[in-house]
């Protein structure tokens, strides 16, 4: 008996061993469809960004501006009404030097060309009688608004520098900026490379 239990001892320890080691070993892999459960939560958490961003305010669009105005002598000016013809929207000031000579030149463009409009914007500080007087003695042909230095038309840059001119095209898209005094065959050149020329008003 006692050489019985000797025997039995060795398988004992053995047993326990490989209990041991089971207990030790890796555990299984995780089910997949367990192992990727928190992608709901990423995916909502995408959604809500996008949500955000949605909300968030589009950067304004420069290309296609639009522009309502009174002008001078009370009327109301609107780019969209212009569309089918050319337009150049002038920053001007009764202060600029540059402004003043170009005036002219603009004015004899309108008159010229049946397919061009120009809008005058007075980026000044000037009050309604001294603009008055100014036109009295500063004629042009093409309608004049007095601008708000402080709220500006949000459709288009603030001027750094005058004048600052736009070409608008006749689908309502910003054609060129000019920053300082135009050439009028700079206009031209640009409306050309675009459109026939059409003939000059009689």
């Amino acid at each position: 008996m006692p050489s019985a239990i000797r025997l039995s001892q060795p398988l004992l320890l053995i047993a326990l061993v490989l209990l041991l080691l089971a207990a030790c070993s890796p555990q299984p892999a995780a089910d997949p469809a367990s192992a990727t459960a928190p992608a709901p939560a990423a995916s909502t958490a995408a959604a809500t960004q996008a949500d955000t961003q949605s909300s968030a305010p589009e950067p304004k669009d420069q290309t296609m501006p639009a522009l309502v105005v009174t002008t001078f002598d009370g009327k109301r000016w609107t780019l969209r009404e212009q569309r089918g013809h050319w337009v150049l929207v002038n920053f001007w000031a009764t202060w600029c030097g540059p402004c003043l000579e170009e005036m002219p030149a603009l004015s004899a463009f309108d008159t010229k060309r049946e397919d061009v409009s120009v809008i005058g914007l007075a980026f000044d500080d000037i009050d309604h009688a001294g603009m008055q007087d100014f036109l009295k003695q500063h004629t042009v042909s093409y309608p004049i608004a007095m601008i708000d230095t402080l709220h500006p038309p949000q459709d288009f840059d603030t001027p750094r520098g005058l004048p600052t001119s736009y070409l608008i095209a006749p689908d309502g898209r910003v054609a060129k900026k000019i920053i300082g005094p135009l050439k009028i065959s700079e206009l031209e050149q640009a409306i050309a490379a675009t459109t026939v020329l059409t003939p000059a008003k009689q």
